[in-house]
């Protein structure tokens, strides 16, 4: 015998089949506005090192001029691709346990600060020991830049200790949560803009009045920073819009330490 529906049994029955379409619907756009997002920072990463190794000098440790390579490269790795990734881990691991998506966010920004840090100290150094030495802090770059650093560390310090270990409690998790979200869609915000001026500001250091006549190397750069906005756009959208939030469950509300009124 075929099952019949009355209209009354039908109605919850067609809600949630439009329900679990429309959500179809979003993760499918989600997954492919995060694959373009991916792609597009995997590329940033790659072009900055192609322009880096092949138009400015190549790396290395000990001359001034190549050592400050590695900051560029470190803080676009770290400060832009990763920090994507780490502030969407929530959203692309819909389906993974809270707490191991805790771990990942935290693993990726302990990763940024390490690599953040290593581009700071490239920065200084490649100024301090450069003959005559070049002045420190001066820019628009660098006031961002150190600001911008100086939010994140705040960031994971408070992160980790309310929210991954030892854990703050129920009430003070709810307190948090709303401005560590701004806050690193902030942060993250600041970094494109920072990163922005630091091209800007390497360029015409590095080319001067030949950059109007716009070489291969002016036009790269210019390329990498329309893809750094594009990236920079696609992110904030990706981790603002709530279409793309992940449900909460009942073990998410629970910290490491366990639970605390």
């Amino acid at each position: 015998m075929f099952a019949r529906f009355t209209s009354s049994e039908a109605v919850p029955f067609l809600n949630t089949h439009m329900e679990a379409q429309a959500e179809h619907a979003r993760l499918k756009q989600y997954n492919t506005l995060y694959t373009i997002t991916t792609i597009l920072g995997g590329g940033l990463v790659i072009l900055t090192f192609i322009w880096l190794d092949h138009y400015v000098g190549g790396f290395s440790l000990e001359k001034p001029n190549t050592e400050f390579n590695w900051h560029p490269f470190l803080m676009v790795t770290g400060m832009l691709f990763l920090y994507s990734q780490s502030i969407l881990v929530y959203r692309t691991g819909r389906n993974t346990k809270k707490f191991t998506l805790k771990c990942v966010h935290a693993g990726l920004h302990i990763t940024i600060l390490i690599m953040a840090s290593l581009g700071l100290k490239a920065v200084f150094d490649s100024h301090n020991f450069a003959s005559p030495p070049i002045a420190n802090l001066y820019s628009l770059h660098s006031w961002l830049g150190i600001l911008t650093f100086a939010l994140f560390c705040g960031q994971l310090l408070i992160g980790f200790t309310t929210f991954l270990f030892p854990g703050g409690s129920k009430g003070l998790r709810a307190a948090v949560i709303p401005y560590h979200v701004s806050l690193g869609s902030a942060g993250f915000f600041m970094a494109i803009v920072t990163a922005i001026l630091g091209w800007t500001e390497k360029v015409m250091f590095y080319l001067g009045n030949s950059y109007e006549k716009l070489p291969f190397s002016a036009t790269l750069l210019n390329l990498i920073g329309v893809v750094t906005v594009i990236f920079g756009i696609l992110t904030l959208h990706l981790v603002n819009d709530v279409r793309y939030a992940r449900e909460e469950v009942i073990e998410d509300e629970v910290p490491l330490s366990g639970e605390r009124d």
